[in-house]
């Protein structure tokens, strides 16, 4: 029964053959097919991704990409991860958390702006090949001097990962924005700002139109992920999951 229940159990594509055992020789390796899907949606965007295109792409027909991958799914792993490969993760460490892990933020949201379609996948706690692997172990490596419990430290870790993907759509959607449609937002804020309707948000923006928020992405990057990982960092030890305190008097 152990054996069967083993069996069943649903793999990921990390875990499975190069290729099915069945058909002719391969003709390419999933490195290949791999590359090739990286180049499409680099090109033509995520939507334009299906294994029917990336097929095309090749020069083959769909029911042959089957002998290497079980889906659309497994193809937007490995691409994931091949492109989490470029980060480059021998930077060597000075044995500042918060300057390390600000650095591989850094490394880790070029590959984003690198690969827009990246931004655009679905969020998925524990998709992880090799190297996003190595990426989370690097990062917790980085993090060791803090003294963090395991589940603090991989939450971090995490909180960090969402800010780069939050700063890249925003990066790659000003990009895509018309500069007109930006300048008339930013003139209305600014109107909305001095109206007198809303005196936290001209107190936040006195000294500097609200385009300067956005003037340089990467230095605004820096900074806030600079004063979020300060935070978590630094916080207070956690409480007892069930703590008992006392009411008496």
């Amino acid at each position: 029964m152990a054996d069967k229940t083993k069996a069943e159990r649903p793999v990921t594509v990390w875990e499975r053959p190069e290729r099915g055992a069945r058909g002719p020789a391969p003709e390419r390796s999933r490195a290949q097919i791999t590359k090739a899907a990286i180049e499409l949606a680099d090109q033509e965007g995520l939507n334009a991704l299906s294994l029917r295109a990336l097929a095309k792409r090749l020069g083959t027909g769909p029911a042959s990409l089957y002998r290497y991958v079980s889906g659309r799914d497994d193809l937007l792993d490995l691409m994931a991860d091949a492109v989490a490969g470029e980060i480059d993760l021998g930077v060597p460490l000075d044995g500042d958390p918060v300057t390390d892990l600000a650095n591989l933020a850094v490394r880790a949201k070029a590959v984003y702006l690198r690969h827009p379609w990246l931004a655009e996948l679905a969020p998925e706690p524990l998709r992880a090949g090799p190297n996003g692997l190595s990426y989370l172990d690097r990062a917790l490596e980085a993090l060791e001097p803090s003294g963090l419990s395991g589940q603090a430290a991989v939450e971090t870790v995490a909180i960090m990962s969402a800010l780069v993907t939050l700063f890249a759509q925003t990066e790659l959607q000003r990009h895509r924005t018309p500069t007109g449609r930006q300048v008339a937002q930013a003139v209305y804020l600014t109107g909305a700002a001095s109206s007198g309707h809303y005196p936290r948000l001209a107190t936040a923006l006195a000294g500097g139109a609200p385009e300067d928020l956005l003037a340089d992405p990467d230095a605004l990057f820096v900074r806030v992920i600079r004063q979020v990982l300060t935070g978590l960092i630094d916080r207070t030890p956690e409480e007892p999951e069930h703590p008992h305190r006392s009411h008496a008097t």
